[in-house]
């Protein structure tokens, strides 16, 4: 009996490239003859033509189910809805722009095989730009403080996971999800296996200033207290400054009477210190926001349209 191996694929703006990244994972599993494999495409509310694309690469196959949100929900939001359409054994995610290889996908099948539960695909050398690439050095380091991510674990968007890691996963079903942080809360079996990267050809990266930023606060206001945490330490810190600060002005007042208390100095402190406290207030704010959301059942995501012909095969 073959293991059925499910890919997911996020498409957005990729009417010209979703195509080719089928074609390639076609050609790749017939290398993979201890494999089967079904394909679910997940578009994201695209302004352009892709889910008509999605919808014409569904026809005729009993293999590939197509998935259409009713607005833009963003990556992960897109990947989970991908996972509860899964039927695999093991679960595929990989880009629909082509710059991840659907050719290697056997480097991550091995590993799987190997007793690990999740494996990430590791570039010798990313071709995103450079402002990709310092977001992804930003999301590293914020996944290392505030999740506990292993400092030499590599996170990708191209990794392979087995089932029962994606059933886990969709038990999550509040707003905002964060699949790396769901992955690393579910287990601790993850290694990493190399591949190439390739340059983009057509189009550019989806990802804004304002998406990664969003991404970042899901990240960390999720799965994580740790800002939280930072926060009262700032604060407990802050406020010993202070008391030690105003000691140190009385005792030079009396010590020397003739030397003015500096009102530069106290100007300073207090939009320094109410700075904080703002900033701090946001932090709060922004838990108690995402609660407020879950609470009111804000929906992860709201399907338009299901293409599956997968039952008539």
């Amino acid at each position: 009996m073959k293991q059925l191996v499910s890919f997911v694929i996020p498409c957005y703006r990729s009417a010209q490239t979703v195509g080719r990244v089928v074609e390639e994972i076609d050609r790749a599993m017939k290398e993979q003859p201890g494999y089967a494999y079904e394909i679910v495409l997940v578009n994201d509310a695209s302004p352009d033509n892709t889910f008509d694309v999605i919808r014409g690469l569904c026809a005729g196959r009993g293999d590939i189910c197509g998935v259409n949100l009713a607005r833009n929900f963003g990556q992960h939001a897109a990947l989970m809805a991908g996972f509860r359409h899964v039927r695999g054994e093991v679960v595929v995610c990989l880009d629909d722009d082509g710059q991840t290889p659907a050719e290697e996908v056997g480097k991550l099948l091995a590993k799987l095989e190997e007793g690990y539960d999740v494996v990430y695909a590791k570039y010798a050398q990313k071709q995103h730009s450079a402002f990709r690439n310092f977001g992804s050095k930003v999301n590293e380091l914020m996944t290392r403080v505030m999740l506990g991510k292993p400092k030499e674990l590599y996170i990708s968007s191209y990794f392979a996971m087995r089932g029962f890691i994606a059933k886990e996963l969709v038990r999550y079903e509040n707003p905002y999800p964060y699949v790396i942080g769901l992955v690393l809360r579910a287990t601790k079996k993850i290694a990493n296996v190399e591949v190439t990267h390739r340059e983009r050809e057509i189009g550019t990266s989806g990802y804004t200033i304002g998406k990664l930023l969003g991404l970042w606060f899901n990240g960390f206001t999720a799965f994580s207290v740790k800002p939280l945490r930072i926060a009262t330490v700032i604060g407990i810190v802050s406020a010993c400054c202070g008391f030690l600060y105003g000691i140190y002005t009385v005792a030079k007042k009396f010590l020397n009477p003739a030397v003015p208390v500096g009102f530069s100095a106290l100007m300073a402190s207090i939009v320094f210190f109410c700075g904080l406290i703002l900033l701090m207030l946001g932090i709060i704010g922004e838990y108690i926001g995402r609660i407020y959301i879950s609470m009111n059942n804000s929906p992860q995501y709201v399907i338009r349209e299901c293409v599956d012909e997968r039952d008539a095969k």
